[in-house]
C-alpha cells in the first residue's frame, strides 16, 4: 500500500475505531447501570415539603415555618404565559423530544467547537428533574450518564404535563424560594396568575443560576438574563413585537425585603409553631401543616395597635436618649448605598420606627438615608422631640451628628420626624367572655428584639 494512502486511511480507522469503542462501551454502562436506577415514586408520588402556615380564625397568615418556601401548584393552574417563558428559557424542544434533546446536543457541541470561550449546554427540562430528584451537582461522565438514562426512563414513565408539573414546583429559584409558586410571592408578592409578561420572563430566567440571576442580590445581570427570555419568546412566536417591547420597558417592582404576614401575630405564630412541633417533630415545618388560630384579625390588629401606641406615649414622655450608635460613613468614591445598606443590617426596622443614618444635622435640619435610598429631609416640628441631641453641648455619645444612627418616623401627612425605639415593655392578652377564647395577644412592644 502506498504510504500517502497509509496516511490518508490509518486516521480514518482509528476515529472510526474510537467511535466503535465509544459505542460498545455506552452500550455496556447502559447494560450495566439502567437496573440500577432508583425507582420514580417519588415522582409518581409526590410530595413536596410544604411549609407549616399558622392562621387567624377568618383566614388571615401570619406565620410560616419550613426550611423550604413552597407552594403547590398544580399544572393546569400555571399561566400558559409562564409555561411559554420556561420552555422560551430551558427547553424549547421540550414537547418534541424524549428526554434528551439530540437536537440541541448537536446544536451545543456545534456552537462549542466554533465558539470557544463560554460553553452552552442542551441539559433538557427532564434531565433537570432527574438531577434535583435523584442526583448529585458533581460534574463527572458518570452522573451525566445517569441523567440522561433516568431522563429517558422519567419519560417513558410520565407524561409532559407531569414532568413540567414537578419542574415548576420542585426547582429551586433563590432566596429560599421553591418552585415557581414560592417565588412569585417571594419576588413580587403576587400569584403566579397575577404575573405579567414583563415578570414571568425574570422568573424564566431564574433557573439557570438562581444566584447570579437573582434580581434582589443582582439586578443588573437579572434584568440581562430577563431580556434574553423575552427575545426567546418572541423568536418562538409565543408573544408579538408590541408585547416584546411593552416587556422590555416595563419597570419590575421587587420585593427587597421578605415577605411580612399580615396580623402583627408573631407571638401566636411562635407559640403555635412550638405546639405543632412538640406534636408531630421536624415533619411539622414539611408536611403542609395548618393551624387556624382562635385569633381574630380585627382584633389582633386593634391589640397591636393598642400596645405600640400606649409604650411609645409612655417612652416619649421620658425624653429622647439620643443615637443608637454611629457607623463610618464612606467617601463620596466608594458605592455609598451600598455601604449604607451594610451599616444598617445592624439596625432592623421596627413596624414605623425606620432606622436611618444622618447625613447632615442642625438645629434646623436633619438629611438621613434610609434603605431603598431615599433621603429623608427633617425640619420644623419633626427635630422636636430630638431637639436637645442637636445641640454641640449634647453628650459626644448621643448627639445626633454625621453618621449617627437614628430612627424616623412618618405621619399621616407624610411629614418626617424623629422618634426612637422605646425600652419599655408591654403585653396583651384579650379572651372572649362567651368561651375563653383567644381573640388577640401581643407578647412584646417588637417581636424581633
Amino acid at each position: 500500500m502506498p504510504t500517502i494512502l497509509r496516511w490518508i486511511l490509518y486516521p480514518i480507522v482509528v476515529l472510526i475505531g474510537a467511535v466503535l469503542f465509544a459505542l460498545a462501551l455506552g452500550a455496556l454502562a447502559i447494560i450495566y447501570a439502567y437496573p440500577q436506577l432508583p425507582s420514580l415514586e417519588v415522582l409518581t408520588d409526590y410530595r413536596p415539603k410544604i411549609p407549616l402556615r399558622v392562621y387567624t380564625s377568618d383566614g388571615q397568615m401570619i406565620g410560616e415555618f419550613g426550611e423550604e418556601h413552597r407552594s403547590f401548584v398544580r399544572i393546569r393552574d400555571v399561566p400558559a404565559s409562564m409555561k411559554q417563558a420556561i420552555l422560551a428559557a430551558e427547553d424549547e424542544r421540550f414537547y418534541q423530544h424524549a428526554g434528551v434533546d439530540l437536537v440541541g446536543v448537536g446544536r451545543a457541541a456545534w456552537s462549542n467547537l466554533i465558539g470557544g470561550g463560554k460553553r452552552q449546554g442542551a441539559s433538557t427540562i427532564t434531565m433537570q428533574v432527574a438531577r434535583n430528584f435523584f442526583l448529585s451537582s458533581e460534574k463527572t461522565l458518570l452522573r451525566k450518564l445517569y441523567e440522561v438514562l433516568l431522563a429517558f426512563k422519567i419519560e417513558a414513565s410520565l407524561g409532559k404535563d407531569a414532568i413540567l408539573q414537578l419542574y415548576v414546583n420542585q426547582i429551586y429559584l433563590g432566596q429560599r424560594a421553591y418552585g415557581f409558586a414560592a417565588a412569585s410571592q417571594t419576588y413580587f408578592g403576587k400569584r403566579l396568575q397575577d404575573l405579567n409578561i414583563a415578570e414571568v420572563a425574570m422568573l424564566a430566567g431564574l433557573p439557570k443560576a438562581p444566584s447570579a440571576y437573582n434580581p434582589i442580590a443582582n439586578p443588573k445581570r437579572a434584568k440581562a438574563r430577563q431580556l434574553y427570555v423575552l427575545r426567546r419568546m418572541r423568536e418562538m412566536g409565543f408573544i408579538d413585537d408590541r408585547q416584546l417591547a411593552d416587556a422590555q420597558r416595563r419597570e419590575l417592582v421587587i420585593r427587597r425585603e421578605a415577605a411580612e404576614f399580615g396580623g402583627h401575630a408573631d407571638h401566636v405564630a411562635e407559640m403555635a409553631r412550638i405546639i405543632a412541633w412538640e406534636q408531630f417533630g421536624e415533619a411539622a415545618y414539611s408536611q403542609g401543616l395548618r393551624v387556624i388560630t382562635t385569633i381574630t384579625r380585627a382584633d389582633q390588629q386593634a391589640a397591636y395597635a393598642a400596645v405600640r401606641r400606649g409604650v411609645l406615649d409612655y417612652d416619649r414622655r421620658h425624653g429622647y436618649r439620643g443615637a443608637e450608635g454611629y457607623v463610618e460613613l464612606p467617601g463620596a468614591d466608594a458605592d455609598q448605598d451600598e455601604a449604607f445598606e451594610d451599616a444598617l443590617q445592624e439596625y432592623p426596622d421596627s413596624d414605623e420606627l425606620l432606622a436611618a443614618l444622618v447625613l447632615e444635622a442642625g438645629p434646623a435640619q436633619v438629611r438621613a438615608w434610609r434603605r431603598g435610598g431615599e433621603i429623608v429631609r427633617i425640619t420644623g416640628e419633626g427635630l422636636r422631640f430630638a431637639q436637645r441631641m442637636l445641640d454641640d453641648k449634647a453628650p459626644p455619645a448621643r448627639r445626633i451628628r454625621r453618621g449617627a444612627v437614628i430612627r424616623i418616623a412618618r405621619d399621616g401627612r407624610g411629614v418626617w420626624s424623629i422618634a426612637q425605639l422605646p425600652e419599655a415593655e408591654a403585653a396583651l392578652v384579650a379572651a372572649s367572655p362567651v368561651d375563653g377564647a383567644v381573640r388577640a395577644l401581643v407578647g412584646g412592644f417588637d417581636f424581633g428584639r
